[in-house]
């Protein structure tokens, strides 16, 4: 970083300026009292804990019993045409809400063309999929359900299935009371989202030094943070989540190899149709990053420390040094918060009416949506 050469007069003042700013330099020194709150301050405006409770969802009240259908649907497979493909196959609530694949595997052994996004603190996105084109969790929830290199159904057969199986017909009254038929697809995705907004993460590291605990983070995060700001790291990377709150192109700089970003996959561009939103993409989300590799839409990075130099490169126009990367790496770490003890559900046993799973392994040519 370039100096500025001062040249005062008359000499007394410069001295007196010196010793000013030796004093206030070892008032600001990292570890010190003042540089601590100033960087707390400065982040707790920028990132915001996670709670320990899910948020009041539009749309949608949230009660016990729907969050348990929510939880019952969420690992069931019957949601799907194979019987084999359930929300937590790629989402999976042991390995924070994600599968550790590049792309999923889905019906048929069909790969998915994007890296799965946790569900993990994922109700306080902006919106969901890479490309935001779900407003929320319980649009989300539909999308893979009817994607044919998911789960391949349809939501006629999933309102068959479920009507036929009388612990679901019962939940689906008690969740939903006072509806004519409370079985349904809508209800279904209602229920997902209910359950999915319990899966959060609070506790992090980080939570507790943005709160007042100035020792929650080592030194080298400390450093770590400082850098993650001033580089301009956060200024995609902020709020709740460290991201998922808007959509940025990824290359801003310059484009990252056509491995890390497919130049087939035009990102936001697919449902706006405009122009600049060409390898536009939702910010992914840093909570639990340390955890949840694969890296990127693409899933073509698995070390965490690649991944921070590739948006050096990509976004911020310049390559992080090796300790830089380090540092930033070891800060990233303190993202990871306590994990949600989910118990997997005995299931509701099928009846003689429950369609049985499809013997076509493979659907008809047609694309998926991309995740």
């Amino acid at each position: 970083m370039k100096r500025l050469r001062l040249t005062l007069s008359p000499l007394y003042p410069l001295v007196a300026l010196v010793c000013a700013a030796v004093v206030l330099g070892a008032a600001l020194a990292p570890g010190t009292g003042l540089a601590q709150k100033t960087m707390q301050q400065e982040a707790a405006a920028i990132f915001r804990p996670i709670p320990e409770n899910p948020p009041k969802l539009p749309g949608n009240i949230v009660t016990p019993v729907k969050v348990e259908l929510g939880r019952l649907l969420y690992f069931d497979p019957r949601l799907s045409a194979s019987q084999l493909i359930s929300c937590q196959t790629c989402h999976n609530v042991g390995l924070a809400g994600a599968d550790l694949q590049e792309t999923s595997i889905g019906h048929g052994w069909q790969k998915g063309p994007r890296n799965a996004p946790t569900t993990f603190n994922s109700v306080f996105n902006v919106a969901q999929f890479w490309d935001g084109r779900a407003k929320d969790l319980a649009e989300q929830s539909k999308g893979p359900v009817q994607a044919a290199v998911e789960m391949n159904n349809t939501p006629d057969r999933v309102v068959a299935t479920l009507a036929s199986i009388p612990q679901y017909v019962d939940l689906f009254a008690k969740a939903f009371p006072g509806q004519k038929n409370p079985v349904s697809f809508e209800n279904m995705a209602q229920a997902i989202e209910a359950f999915e907004a319990t899966l959060l993460t609070p506790g992090a590291p980080l939570d507790a030094f943005i709160t007042g605990d100035e020792s929650a983070l080592t030194p080298t995060q400390q450093e770590g943070l400082r850098l993650f700001i001033d580089s301009g790291c956060s200024d995609c990377h902020y709020g709740i989540n460290l991201g998922g709150m808007g959509y940025y192109p990824f290359g801003v700089a310059e484009a990252p190899s056509e491995e890390v970003r497919p130049t087939d996959d035009t990102g936001r561009f697919v449902v706006t149709n405009t122009a600049s939103d060409k390898y536009v993409f939702k910010s992914p989300i840093l909570r639990n990053v340390a955890i949840t590799q694969p890296y990127f839409h693409s899933g073509k990075v698995w070390r965490l420390r690649d991944a921070v130099q590739i948006m050096g490169s990509s976004q911020l126009g310049f390559e992080l040094e090796g300790k830089d990367a380090d540092i930033i790496t070891e800060f990233l770490k303190a993202l990871t918060g306590k994990q949600p003890e989910v118990a997997h559900p005995i299931l509701p046993p099928s009846t003689e009416s429950t369609p049985k799973p499809m013997t076509q392994l493979l659907p008809e040519k047609e694309s998926g949506k991309k995740g």
